[in-house]
């Protein structure tokens, strides 16, 4: 049945492909949906090769390609229009360059929340947490050419003086747990004020829903920022901060190592929240705190304290709470696909706005991959998380030209196949495993570079020969 509906969008996507080109397998880059969003934010284009449409389409070709660079992303188009009979285009990248600046970055947010929350919608129940969302919460930093206006916009950091190093900004994302999708992102200069993981995720917690279940890591439990996310009807499930001490003799004991305890609100306003907003906040909160111990050889901690909101002790036992937090790890392996896999973790734009843009077209990318993984699973009834994310961006690379070349007749075998492939790319099943932070393969022997390279090369000319 799901085969039929995957092959049935496929066939709908490809009936555009005689004039546009587009990337199969979702409807997030369909004509219809990008013209409603660019007529709300009242943005209009002339007719010409780089329209809205094509240009989204290279920019996603070019994230999900293994080269990045703007060459090889027009060389695709080239191929293309060559292909269809229509006259070519230009070699040269200046036009589409200029054609992703005209790309509104609103576009690309509203495109990439949309297909996250539709992908989220989607989800079966079995891939809930007692039939409610669980949402993931993680922060990372990416880095980016070194010019002045990244510079300027995005800083480095401390240790990094002078012209020497590379910018570097700060993001928070939004992750659903069910299917991986991203489903939000904030993102900031690495130093200065209110630049920090804390204050970018107070700015996307408008963005939770009532019924919501956040899971983050320590640093995100803290008094003021609990109570303002339960006042949104989300719960919350996140590891002990460790300025926080507990003692499991004092309040409600609900079992051993558990217990609800109240915790009171601080005696200093914060200087992120306003005088009515800290007057707001109540005296005192009931919160449940679980002590999990951890028995497996080779593991860092030996034991941890989950803090949750989820305080009914018999529908949510400690052990359902302890194997729900350890999943939080899963934030860690989606960073890794969208900044090692899809290589987003050396961004190549040198302005802050491409910056920013190149981010979104990244996840906007990463949720159509996302997009194939829940259809194969849907359909082999597997989960998400069973499929090899780094396979599934193989084999769409692989499958790429052939799915927009190949004529209605062949779409189907194609589709079939595709999906079966991605039944047999499983992530093994190691929940135990670990592994030393070490690397194996030694760094070439190059000093750091500690001036600008004009510079370096200046002292090149006057090194002294032998």
């Amino acid at each position: 049945m799901l085969q039929g509906r995957f092959f049935r969008r496929v066939v709908e996507l490809k009936t555009q492909f005689d004039s546009k080109p587009q990337l199969p397998f979702s409807e997030v880059l369909s004509e219809e949906r990008m013209d409603s969003v660019l007529h709300e934010l009242n943005v209009f284009y002339r007719d010409r090769i780089y329209s809205p449409c094509v240009t989204l389409w290279i920019f996603l070709s070019q994230v999900l390609s293994t080269d990045h660079s703007c060459r090889n992303a027009v060389a695709r188009l080239l191929a293309f229009r060559t292909a269809r009979g229509q006259s070519p285009c230009s070699t040269d990248t200046g036009s589409y360059c200029e054609a992703r600046q005209r790309l509104p970055e609103e576009l690309l947010v509203r495109l990439t929340r949309q297909t996250g929350q539709e992908l989220q919608k989607q989800a079966t129940a079995a891939w809930h947490f007692h039939g409610r969302p669980v949402k993931l919460l993680d922060g990372s930093t990416v880095s980016m050419p070194d010019t002045p206006e990244n510079e300027a916009a995005f800083g480095k950091p401390a240790n990094q003086r002078g012209r020497c190093g590379f910018p570097i900004a700060r993001i928070v994302v939004l992750l659903c747990l069910a299917t991986g999708a991203a489903l939000e992102l904030m993102m900031g200069p690495c130093r200065g004020k209110k630049t920090g993981e804390l204050s970018l995720f107070r700015n996307l917690q408008d963005r939770l829903e009532a019924g919501d279940i956040l899971l983050g890591d320590r640093l995100f439990c803290t008094y003021c920022d609990i109570v303002r996310v339960v006042a949104r009807g989300v719960d919350v499930v996140l590891r002990l901060h460790a300025h926080r001490h507990v003692d499991f003799r004092r309040g409600h004991r609900l079992g051993h190592d558990d217990h609800l305890v109240a915790w009171h609100k601080p005696f200093q306003q914060p200087d992120w929240l306003s005088a009515e907003e800290f007057a707001a906040l109540p005296a005192e909160w009931v919160l449940r705190e679980v002590r999990v111990q951890v028995a497996i050889p080779g593991f860092r901690l030996r034991w941890l304290v989950v803090v949750t909101t989820l305080t009914n002790h018999e529908q949510f036992p400690p052990e359902e709470i302890a194997r729900l937090f350890r999943q939080r790890w899963h934030a860690e392996l989606d960073l890794r696909s969208i900044k090692s896999v899809m290589q987003m973790d050396v961004l190549r734009c040198k302005t802050p706005d491409m910056v920013r843009k190149e981010m979104w077209v990244h996840l906007l990318a990463y949720n159509l991959l996302r997009n194939i993984m829940c259809a194969a699973a849907e359909e082999h009834g597997l989960l998400v998380r069973e499929i090899s994310f780094k396979g599934t961006l193989q084999l769409f690379n692989a499958f790429y030209e052939l799915l927009i070349t190949s004529t209605p007749h062949n779409l189907q075998s194609l589709c079939t196949t595709l999906l079966d492939a991605l039944r047999d790319h499983r992530v093994g099943n190691r929940p135990d495993r670990y592994e030393p932070r070490k690397r194996k393969r030694a760094a070439k022997p190059y000093p750091a570079m500690k001036r600008p390279r004009s510079q370096e090369r200046k002292l090149c000319l006057h090194k002294p020969k032998g």
